[in-house]
């Protein structure tokens, strides 16, 4: 059961001042700098004395009664790909060093600063986004919350100091990226909640682009209403009340085909579980072919849209500092060559057919169920090998990337015992349906009770 507090928890706390804004800070303050944590490979900068400035302000002002939101004071995450004001983005890499200080933030980061959330610095990650495995070899790698024995295991990727991050109470809310199951798969390997949204929910504006077309930005938190509270923030839009939905009434899907294969016997046993415990709860579980899913290797058979996007966008930086790259990520962006001019262009009808085979699949149902991956996080230890990491690596992306690729919304929340391993139960829906999507995995949350590690 989860014991750490959610978003809501603390917000209820800061009103009734139990705590405070500068408490809340201290108690992440000492969590980053605790010499036995994950701190120093968490962080690849700590906010300390703007966090600590903006702490006391927000508590004077609540203190003066002068109208501090709700969320002010809780601090939180920032991704490495996203621009804070007078910082430097990196990606996660060393070939940006020299790069500029960002004029302003990202979209993403000036509307959680707008709602009073306290940003306690920028989170390690998979360089440039393009890894689902979370492995740093610039900045080092920050161990999996679940087992950190014997070299620890694997935190998940790309946005792996942000899952970290929350796991471990550096941060309330981690804000992360998700072109293929960046903000899910962490989320999934250490037991907490993660978000990707419609793509088109959340500005990109600011954040550095993996694939133009299959980016989203998400939080990454403790709970689902976690997660709704602060997409509301990132998309634009009023805090509203959660409802779990009434899971008698629910119409489940579940893919037999692709998305099942080559699963670990844990994540096999704990999805069915889950299952389970969904149909004696009353809801409909269907499990049914989708054919449309057997295609998607032979459409992305070039490297797909990150690919080619990443190239575009590297490039110059490859011609003139290749050699500084994790050589891991290179050779994915280099895969970009491997596609014509008209080979992309013909990405976007192949994309165009998936999406209207899987929406008419889906027509009958509310939402689709699949493990968030297949498989437990691995130990960073067995990856040190290429072939290791490649099968890994596309072991983990494999699920979450199919609702990128559909253009849906789509959550992946605990679905192990406490105490396990952790695994992740991913729920999707049709692009759009966020709002319904978040109602349906807030009952499933309350039923499955919230695994950690």
């Amino acid at each position: 059961m989860r014991t750490a507090p959610t978003l809501d928890e603390l917000a209820d706390d800061l009103e009734a001042g139990r705590t405070s804004a500068a408490k809340l800070v201290e108690q992440c303050l000492a969590r980053i700098d605790d010499a036995g944590g994950e701190g120093a490979r968490v962080f690849m900068h700590v906010m300390r004395k703007e966090a600590t400035a903006a702490a006391e302000g927000i508590d004077k002002l609540r203190a003066a009664g002068a109208g501090a939101s709700r969320y002010a004071g809780i601090p939180i995450s920032i991704k490495d790909l996203f621009d804070i004001k007078g910082q430097v983005t990196r990606g996660g890499s060393k070939v940006l060093d020299d790069r500029p200080a960002a004029m302003a933030d990202a979209p993403a980061v000036a509307r959680l600063r707008g709602a009073g959330f306290i940003v306690m610095g920028r989170t390690n990650m998979t360089e440039f986004a393009f890894s689902g495995i979370g492995i740093n070899p610039h900045y080092g790698t920050p161990k999996n919350a679940w087992d950190r024995a014997s070299g620890g295991r694997v935190p998940g990727g790309s946005s792996s100091g942000a899952a970290v991050s929350v796991a471990d109470g550096m941060a309330h809310m981690g804000l992360g990226t998700d072109t293929g199951g960046s903000c899910r798969i962490p989320a999934a390997f250490n037991g907490i909640v993660g978000y990707k949204p419609t793509a088109s929910r959340v500005p990109t504006a600011g954040a550095l682009p993996l694939s133009t077309t299959l980016d989203s930005v998400g939080p990454l938190a403790r709970s689902v209403a976690c997660c709704a509270a602060a997409d509301a923030v990132l998309a634009g839009q009023p805090h509203r009340k959660l409802v779990p939905a009434d899971l008698s009434r629910l119409r489940i899907a579940v893919p037999q085909n692709f998305v099942l294969a080559d699963m670990e016997e844990k994540v096999a046993q704990d999805f069915e579980r889950a299952l389970s415990a969904l149909s004696k709860a009353g809801a409909k579980v269907v499990k049914l072919a989708m054919p449309a899913f057997d295609d998607i290797p032979r459409i992305n058979s070039k490297a797909g849209f990150s690919a080619a996007e990443a190239l575009a966008w590297h490039k110059d930086l490859i011609a003139a500092r290749g050699p500084q790259y994790d050589q891991r990520v290179l050779s994915r962006i280099k895969r970009g060559h491997e596609q014509s001019a008209i080979d992309y262009i013909a990405l976007f009808g192949e994309r165009a057919r998936l999406i209207a085979a899987v929406y008419a699949g889906m027509a009958d149902f509310d939402v689709m169920a699949l493990p968030t991956t297949p498989i437990v996080a691995p130990k960073i230890a067995d990856l040190a090998a290429d072939d290791a990491f490649a099968k890994a690596n596309m072991l983990a992306l494999r699920n979450p990337s199919v609702i990128n690729m559909i253009d849906g919304c789509s959550i992946s929340l605990p679905m192990h015992a406490t105490g396990e391993a952790p695994t992740g139960l991913m729920l999707a829906a049709v692009g759009g349906q966020d709002a319904a999507l978040f109602s349906f995995a807030a009952g499933i949350e309350k039923l499955l009770g919230g695994g950690s590690p």
